[in-house]
């Protein structure tokens, strides 16, 4: 009976917490040395895994990337023929998703927090709180966010990424 129990509360939470597009998200997720729970619970707060999303602020697809990220992303990546409507289709969306995770990993040193703060007010306000005393005692972690979007976007992301890795590790 027991067993029955933890089946139903797994498939539960997979529901709840599902994967999708996991072939992609491991492929870039493994190119670029990013754990895929994290990109799952970034794309899961992003779009709901909904490719054709568009946010207020006009960033595009699964992991809603903003135009100039894409355009940035595009002449890095070397992707051809790149336009905006791309960021719709998954794999173009994904691997730029995945890519600059990779580019605020290595800019904020692997600081899984930091990064999510990144990848959600950019990296440039992140270096700005980094440097200030304000928000930043020792200039590598976040005391403070002074965002308050960020703030709440950051807690839900670090939520599912543990939620993530207990059902699915």
């Amino acid at each position: 009976m027991i067993a029955i129990g933890l089946q139903n509360t797994e498939w539960v939470l997979k529901t709840i917490y599902p994967i999708h597009y996991r072939d992609l998200i491991e492929k870039y997720a493994e190119e670029y040395e990013i754990d895929p729970y994290l990109v799952v619970a970034i794309m899961k707060n992003e779009s709901k895994f909904d490719p054709n999303a568009v946010s207020k602020k006009g960033a595009k697809g699964l992991m809603q990337i903003a135009s100039v990220t894409g355009e940035w992303a595009s002449e890095r990546l070397n992707i051809p023929n790149y336009s905006e409507d791309m960021l719709f289709e998954p794999e173009i969306n994904i691997r730029i998703g995945v890519w600059y995770l990779h580019v605020l990993e290595n800019e904020f040193g692997n600081n899984i927090e930091v990064m999510i703060a990144g990848y959600n007010a950019g990296n440039g306000n992140v270096k700005k709180w980094l440097d200030n005393p304000e928000y930043s005692k020792d200039g590598k972690t976040l005391d403070k966010i002074p965002f308050n979007e960020t703030r709440h976007y950051q807690r839900k992301v670090l939520r599912d990424y543990r939620i993530y890795n207990k059902i699915y590790k």
